[in-house]
């Protein structure tokens, strides 16, 4: 090897150990980078999958224990939680925070910003405190323990806080549906208060005027009456008055069955029973004999109110009776039908147009009666009431137009297995 190009090898090793070291860093750079972009695609793929379940969640504070793992999973530290799902109810605690961790919670959901290592409040805190942000406060906070001095990296610090985010908004959502939903009911509520108040007003003045009248008719000329007019007057006010009571009756039960958390005072009774008590009080009226019955031996026991069961019986004959003509028979028959018992009450009145079918049920609704020439008297809360004691048995009322003219309304409830009897001992 000639001399002049012994004189450049330590220059070429060193260049090359140069070239060697820069490939080395830029290959480190790469991989640095890769590992950094798969860090990062694994981190925007769990934000995506807990925003998913989040966006689907009804109770998003049922979902906690994922928000904990996800945490605990990417960041290696103990979790704990706070959450607040709604104003005023008492904070729900998730994990076993000491004293310390607990008032962290506290004073991180209440000021609604991160505390903690890393953070621009109490960085001298061991713990990270994260808050469940919505759109206008904070719902909660969540607690990474043990961080000491060391902070998070900034990405799975942004990451930690995003995943948060998205149950502090679950949370919101869930609170302002709740909200709504109240409002709502509030105002159905309201709405129908005071529809029930003008029907009541309004029903109640047309038999309190003669009852009034009748009473003061005997009062100040009974002794020139005959006994038919006084027996007429006294049989007014007698009709009147159980129009007032059925009135009363039906819309406080129909009030009771909305009320939440309602109990039946149900047991195994005959639909024989039911019906023969409902009968008895329309055999009471001028025109009960119109009504037949007819059921279908060998029925087993009914788990019901029977109570409730009489008095829906008791408004379809009533309602049968109105609407139907004075000389036509009303039919109350009762039946199996696979697994279900059967009631229907049918008469042969000018029946109910298709579009007030289902809305006769609705309360204070009574249709188009054009087919009257007098409208007959009523509130519309009386099927209102029957289906509300149906659906309260977890069965179905429904009408039914029969083939030559009128209505069958038709009460379905479920079959029961009634329990054995015990054998009599010898």
């Amino acid at each position: 090897m000639s001399r002049p190009l012994v004189q450049f090898l330590p220059w070429i090793a060193t260049g090359s150990l140069m070239a060697l070291a820069w490939v080395g860093w830029k290959l480190r750079q790469a991989w640095e980078g890769l590992r950094a972009a798969q860090r990062a695609a694994q981190l925007e793929r769990a934000l995506r999958e807990f925003g998913d379940l989040m966006r689907d969640a009804d109770q998003p504070e049922v979902h906690v224990h994922e928000l904990l793992q996800a945490l605990a999973g990417n960041t290696g530290f103990a979790t704990a939680a706070l959450l607040r799902p709604s104003p005023g109810a008492q904070d729900i605690v998730v994990g076993e925070p000491d004293a310390n961790a607990l008032a962290g919670l506290q004073l991180c959901a209440d000021s609604g910003r991160a505390l903690g290592p890393g953070t621009h409040h109490h960085a001298e805190e061991p713990d990270l405190y994260l808050p469940l942000r919505g759109r206008d406060a904070a719902l909660g906070a969540v607690t990474l323990r043990g961080l000491g001095t060391q902070a998070l990296p900034p990405d799975h610090l942004a990451h930690a806080q995003a995943l948060c985010d998205q149950m502090g908004l679950a949370l919101q959502r869930r609170r302002v549906q709740d909200e709504a939903r109240l409002a709502g009911e509030l105002a159905e509520t309201q709405s129908t208060r005071n529809a029930m108040l003008a029907a009541i007003s309004h029903d109640y003045r047309t038999p309190l005027a003669t009852i009034m009248g009748s009473a003061s008719a005997l009062q100040t000329q009974g002794d020139r009456l005959t006994a038919t007019q006084r027996s007429e007057l006294a049989g007014r006010i007698v009709d009147e008055t159980a129009r007032l009571v059925r009135l009363t009756d039906n819309t406080l039960q129909l009030a009771r069955l909305g009320a939440p958390g309602v109990a039946l005072r149900c047991d195994w009774e005959s639909a024989e029973e039911i019906v023969g008590a409902a009968l008895r009080r329309v055999r009471r009226r001028p025109d009960g004999e119109r009504v037949k019955a007819r059921i279908e031996p060998g029925l087993p026991l009914l788990w019901c109110d029977a109570a409730l069961m009489s008095q829906l019986l008791d408004n379809l004959v009533d309602n049968a009776l109105k609407y139907s003509p004075a000389t036509a028979p009303v039919e109350l028959v009762v039946r199996r039908l696979g697994g279900e018992a059967l009631f229907a009450v049918r008469d042969r009145g000018p029946g109910i147009d298709p579009a007030w079918r289902d809305r006769v049920f609705d309360a204070f609704q009574r249709g188009d009666l054009a087919a009257f020439a007098q409208r007959p008297p009523g509130s519309g809360v009386g099927l209102a009431l029957c289906r509300a004691i149906a659906q309260a048995h977890e069965g179905s009322l429904s009408l039914r137009p029969r083939g030559h003219g009128g209505c069958s309304f038709e009460l379905r409830l479920p079959l029961r297995d009634a329990p054995e009897l015990p054998e009599a001992q010898a």
